[in-house]
């Protein structure tokens, strides 16, 4: 797995396999949110499998799934929700972690200034500067 933490409420990764939940777990993990849509690509588990590897390891599990170039403003709402409402830390994946990096930062828009958010994506190693201009400082 190649877990990147973006601060110490949420970490990102490309695709996890249900084998792989029980090390979550083991790692501190308490929830798992999967950004990736089912049938993405062959071969992929199904959120279905997940899910219930999540139940299994102890972890909370939520299913947000965001197409390429589908990320909208009612998923950042519930990306926002669901990291409001589950125990942390939480692992968020999608195929390579790139959106679930973005649409947390999204979520955190209003709440932490814009350089935060983009510091802590490039410290993960994901370039958020494409989103900057829909960012806003908190008032």
């Amino acid at each position: 797995m190649d877990i990147r933490k973006i601060d110490e409420t949420i970490s990102v990764t490309p695709q996890i396999l249900p084998e792989e939940l029980a090390e979550l777990a083991a790692l501190g993990f308490r929830s798992v949110i999967a950004n990736r849509p089912d049938d993405e690509e062959p071969g992929q588990p199904t959120q279905d499998q997940i899910a219930r590897a999540a139940a299994e390891a102890g972890l909370e599990f939520r299913f947000i799934p965001v197409r390429p170039g589908g990320l909208t403003a009612d998923l950042v709402a519930e990306f926002g929700q669901a990291m409001d409402e589950m125990p942390g830390p939480v692992l968020a994946y999608c195929r390579s972690g790139t959106r679930s990096a973005t649409i947390w930062a999204l979520s955190q828009s209003g709440l932490k200034t814009r350089d935060d958010i983009l510091t802590a994506g490039a410290h993960a190693g994901y370039d958020l500067r494409g989103i900057a201009g829909a960012l806003r400082d908190p008032e």
